[in-house]
């Protein structure tokens, strides 16, 4: 991938009005461009991201059982009357279809996916069953603010699972628990993102956030310190959940709770029988007796999670990308003037495609060395190389890591063996 092919390119300021850091960094560095509040078109190097993102969560969704279905996004009123959500849901994009009849843009699909499934179930023998997909959602939100974090039009992996009883369902909602950790450890942020209690409404005694810890973040979650559990606000003042969350709980132990900054970066959910039983549906036992379906649903925005990424891990020199998600593995400066040189670095650049290994290759004969080393820093790619005609003179290549300060000096072959 070369710079000169690129349509785009890096600019030093954005808009006033984008005042997170995210949406700052990416749109300075070329990843994502703003239409409008809470909508962004995904540049070339963006898309590359976040297909990673979504290719991550596909692979720890499969690994549990689930299969990859795509719903439409376009939906009629009729599904949402008969689940009684039509004026409750207040982010709901309400359109006017022709022949007078009333559409939504989905913010979620459980009007959809419910009838969708359960229309294929007739006993026992036809659960568990669990469907996920990946695609652009819809909320009309008032406020969208921070850039990726909360937007009107977002990418969202959400899945439905549908069993024959609530221990079915609760022994496939402890199974996501890990592959959701999963999901977030692959893309950098294991370490930071904690598994956090919520309220679980009418549905159930709790639900889970994945909150990742971040002075960034727009929420606040507590834990006991050094915990990789946390609650947040809905159940901080109920003594029964604090003795259940908090290890070996301690009446006053609650007082040693420490606040923190959070992003939200997924939540799963016991949704009992509501949906089913709205639309009717259920399953034969072994006997042939009706009985009810209980059914969970689990959620990541990728997109969400893309500038959380960025929120978390980037520097005061721009974004920092986890292998896993960086668009190019090395970021190759070219420095080269005369056609030889030139030549020379295209053959590196060359030599790395054909060993498999993405390189974006800085070859911009019109650019300062300052602003492409600032330009590399910016991007984020996890490996720079530098060639320039001394590096050519002794074969080598200035090499240094995007977290690190230190320059090596290595040949090829070693650039070609990290």
């Amino acid at each position: 991938m070369r710079f000169t092919q690129l349509f785009t390119r890096t600019l030093r300021e954005v808009a006033k009005e984008e005042t997170s850091r995210n949406a700052q960094l990416l749109i300075r560095a070329g990843y994502v461009n703003r239409l409008m509040a809470g909508a962004y078109s995904y540049l070339p190097l963006g898309l590359i991201v976040l297909n990673k993102i979504e290719n991550i969560v596909r692979e720890e969704m499969n690994a549990i059982g689930a299969q990859e279905v795509l719903m439409p996004a376009l939906q009629p009123r009729e599904i949402w009357e008969t689940t009684k959500r039509w004026d409750s849901v207040d982010v709901l994009y309400k359109l006017d279809g022709q022949g007078e009849k009333d559409l939504a843009l989905g913010p979620t699909h459980e009007e959809v996916v419910t009838p969708l499934v359960t229309g294929y179930v007739q006993s026992w023998r036809d659960l568990p069953q669990a469907v996920y997909q990946v695609q652009t959602k819809f909320r009309n939100e008032a406020r969208p603010k921070a850039g990726l974090l909360r937007g009107r039009e977002f990418r969202m992996k959400d899945m439905y699972s549908f069993h024959i009883d609530e221990a079915d369902l609760s022994a496939f909602y402890e199974k996501t628990i890990p592959a959701y950790q999963n999901v977030y450890a692959r893309c950098g942020i294991g370490d930071r993102t904690l598994l956090t209690f919520a309220s679980g409404g009418m549905f159930s005694k709790y639900s889970h956030e994945f909150q990742t810890l971040t002075e960034y973040g727009e929420d606040t979650i507590y834990r006991m310190p050094g915990g990789k559990v946390a609650l947040n606000q809905e159940v901080l003042d109920d003594p029964a959940a604090l003795a259940e969350i908090i290890p070996n709980y301690k009446p006053g132990d609650e007082k040693q709770l420490e606040s923190m900054r959070a992003i939200e970066v997924g939540n799963i959910f016991k949704l009992s029988t509501r949906f089913p039983d709205a639309f009717n549906a259920g399953y034969a036992d072994k006997s042939g007796a009706k009985q009810k379906i209980w059914m969970g649903c689990y959620g990541i925005g990728p997109s969400r999670l893309m500038g959380t990424v960025v929120e978390c891990l980037a520097d005061d020199k721009g974004i920092v990308w986890p292998e896993a998600l960086a668009p190019a593995k090395f970021h190759l400066v070219s420095l080269a003037r005369d056609e030889a040189d030139v030549a020379a670095v295209d053959a590196i650049y060359n030599t790395m495609r054909e060993k498999g290994i993405t390189v974006l290759y800085d070859d911009r004969a019109d650019v300062q060395t300052g602003q492409k080393l600032n330009d590399a820093d910016l991007l984020g790619m996890p490996h720079r190389l530098i060639v320039s005609p001394r590096t050519l003179k002794t074969n080598q290549l200035e090499y240094k890591s995007r977290t690190s300060d230190e320059v090596q000096m290595l040949t090829l072959d070693q650039v070609l063996a990290l």
